[in-house]
Order: structure tokens, then C-alpha cells, then sequence
């Protein structure tokens, strides 16, 4: 009956419990993103200060919170296009392993806790969180559907990640560093919209109204383009404070900076890029130019304090 209305039923697997369903529906392997939040205090050497590691860490929990939170509602108004989807039918809701209310109580509730944890850090923060929490749903609803600014959309998400990371330090952000994170989040966004143009291609799974209005030939230029402009404006970045003394660990982040550009941009023009945290935990040469570049931009920040 599903499959006549146009609704693939749910997978057949051994069932996962309610706990582990709801943890799976958190998704907690992309909290890594909000790393963002951390590393855009770390720019503005913010880290040695007071009590502004508790403050960072705790605004980049909520936002764990808040991401999570919008995870588990847009698996419940997805359900039926993810159920279609080779990977996306496996998540819990999908594959009918957690009723959609459970889900949807459990979304509200972390962004409820999460904005409540912002304000509570300052208020300011709570703003920030309430604006990334509105950008973020309405993605679902509308942006997503709209070519160029559902790419500009998840990008504007990043960009709200850094800012609640200068706000909870109270420290100004560069704006190149700003630059940086939004060139860079295109880059990934383009990445997931070109894998998703590739699997529809393939007919490995339905395609969005929106992958009609691009071009695999467009997408790969605003890859190159995205990766260029942001390994450019991070250049810019690393070499606008001067060394006075020591060791250059801000231009030598640079290196590694470029060598996990570069790998990512190959990976994504290979095909892969729909899942980009994937992309991190499973390729041993990204992994490899990250851990490089936090080693030395760890004790860039040392040296900073």
C-alpha cells in the first residue's frame, strides 16, 4: 500500500532500541562542525582568558544541542523522500526504529535546552543561536528548494557557528577569518550538491527539484573557485598579525590549510561529498593535514597566551 501511494515502507533490519535510535537520530558524528565554534575563538586568541574555555565550550555544546535538535525534526518532515534514499532510509525515523512524535519531542526539547544554555552564557549568544535555529529550519522548509541559496543557506550556518564562537569569547572577529569560514562552507555545501547531481544521474536515488537548475560543468567551477578564494583569504588571514618573536605558527598553518583543501576538492570532484564528515573520519590524507594543522595552530595559541 505504501509502495502504490508513492511511499517506499520502511527497511527491514533488526530494529536498533529506542536509546540507540535516538542517539543515531542526533547524529552525533557531525558535531565536529561545531568545532567551528571553538576554533573561531582559538583565531581570535581568546582561549587563554579567564573563564573563556568554559564559556566556549559550553556555547559550542548548545550548539550540539541545537543541531541535533533540527536533525530529528527534519528526519520527521523527510521521512518519505528519505525513505527513497540508498543511505538516508537507514536513519531511525526512516526505518521506522522511532515514532516521528518521539523524534519531533525530542528535537524541540534539545533546541529548547540549547537556546535556554545560549542566553544563559549571554544573551547575545542567544540571539545568535535563535538566528541560527530560524536559518536552519527555514532551510528545510524553503531554502533548500531554491537554487544558489540553498548553497549560500548552509554556508550562512557556518558563518553563524564562528560569530557564536566571538561572541562567547566576547572578542571581534577577523574578517578574513569570517571570509574564510564562508568560502569554505560553500565549498562543502557545493560538494554535497554535486554528489547528490551525480547519484541522481546515476538513478541511485530520486532528484531534488532544485539539482535540475545546476550543471555538474557550474558546480565544479564554484568548487574551484570557493577553494581558491578561501585558501587566498586564509592566507591573508594567517599573515595579517606579524610575527614579532619566535616561531611563524600562524603562517605555517598554511601548509596544512592547503593540503586539506586540495584533498577535499579531489575527493569531491571524485564523487564523494554528500556526507562531509565522512569524508573527514574516513580519509586517512585529510585526516592526516588536520591533525597537522591543529597541532600547529594549537600552539599558535599557546604561543599567543
Amino acid at each position: 500500500m505504501l509502495e502504490q501511494a508513492g511511499i517506499a515502507a520502511p527497511v527491514v533490519r533488526s530494529p536498533r532500541s529506542f536509546v540507540r535510535a535516538l542517539v543515531t537520530t542526533a547524529r552525533p558524528q557531525q558535531w565536529v562542525k561545531n568545532a567551528l565554534v571553538v576554533a573561531a575563538a582559538g583565531a581570535a586568541g581568546a582561549l587563554g582568558h579567564d573563564d573563556v574555555p568554559a564559556r566556549v565550550a559550553a556555547a559550542c555544546a548548545a550548539f550540539c544541542l541545537l543541531a541535533s535538535g533540527i536533525y530529528a525534526i527534519n528526519d520527521v518532515r523527510d521521512v518519505a523522500e528519505d525513505r527513497l534514499h540508498p543511505r538516508k532510509r537507514l536513519r531511525p525515523v526512516a526505518a521506522g526504529e522511532i515514532a516521528p512524535w518521539a523524534a519531533l519531542t525530542a528535537g524541540v526539547t534539545a533546541i529548547v535546552v540549547g537556546l535556554a544554555a545560549s542566553v544563559l552564557i549571554t544573551p547575545l549568544l542567544g540571539l545568535v543561536s535563535l538566528g541560527y535555529v530560524t536559518l536552519t529550519l527555514s532551510y528545510t522548509l524553503v531554502w533548500r528548494h531554491l537554487v544558489v541559496l540553498d548553497i549560500l543557506a548552509v554556508a550562512g550556518g557556518f558563518v553563524l557557528r564562528a560569530i557564536a564562537g566571538g561572541v562567547s569569547a566576547n572578542v571581534p572577529l577577523s574578517p578574513w577569518f569570517i571570509l574564510v569560514v564562508t568560502l569554505a562552507a560553500v565549498l562543502v555545501a557545493t560538494g554535497k550538491r554535486r554528489a547528490e547531481l551525480l547519484r541522481a544521474q546515476r538513478g541511485d536515488a530520486p532528484r531534488r527539484r532544485v539539482l535540475t537548475h545546476y550543471s555538474d560543468a557550474a558546480l565544479r567551477a564554484v568548487l574551484a573557485l570557493s577553494a581558491a578564494g578561501a585558501f587566498v583569504a586564509y592566507c591573508l588571514w594567517a599573515l595579517e598579525v606579524p610575527v614579532s618573536s619566535g616561531i611563524p605558527w600562524r603562517p605555517l598553518t598554511i601548509l596544512p590549510f592547503a593540503a586539506a583543501i586540495l584533498r577535499y576538492v579531489l575527493l569531491v570532484r571524485a564523487g564523494d561529498g554528500e556526507a562531509p564528515e565522512e569524508l573527514l573520519f574516513g580519509d586517512r590524507q585529510l585526516q592526516i593535514a588536520s591533525i597537522a594543522w591543529l597541532a600547529l595552530f594549537a600552539l599558535e595559541v599557546n604561543a599567543a597566551g
